[in-house]
């Protein structure tokens, strides 16, 4: 299914998908922050750094299936198969966005 997504998301999906840590973070307003599997990065070098683990740590697709607006957060809800425990699930991507870039992202099952 094609959905259309905010151009700044689409670009950290497709980074993702490459597994380019450095892209990722590029998509990251300076003083951002991620919320995943019960830890918290703060800042871009964090979150790269963050997405360089989690890359090492498994291999992943990421399909985006639903696109929703709650209050002042994007929700992207999409499908994950990989070789973590679980798979494959559904999460949402709780994006927060400001000026162009993403400033809080939480991703929740």
């Amino acid at each position: 299914m094609n959905i259309e997504l905010p151009e700044i998301i689409a670009k950290y999906f497709s980074a993702d998908e490459g597994s380019n840590a450095e892209a990722v973070s590029a998509c990251f307003a300076d003083a951002a922050v991620v919320k995943d599997e019960g830890n918290t990065y703060d800042g871009r070098d964090a979150i790269q750094q963050w997405k360089t683990e989690s890359s090492q740590k498994y291999t992943y697709t990421v399909e985006p299936f639903a696109v929703a607006t709650q209050g002042e957060r994007t929700v992207v809800t999409s499908h994950l198969v990989g070789d973590f425990p679980g798979s494959p699930v559904d999460l949402r991507y709780l994006f927060v966005l400001d000026n162009g870039k993403i400033a809080e992202l939480e991703i929740a099952s």
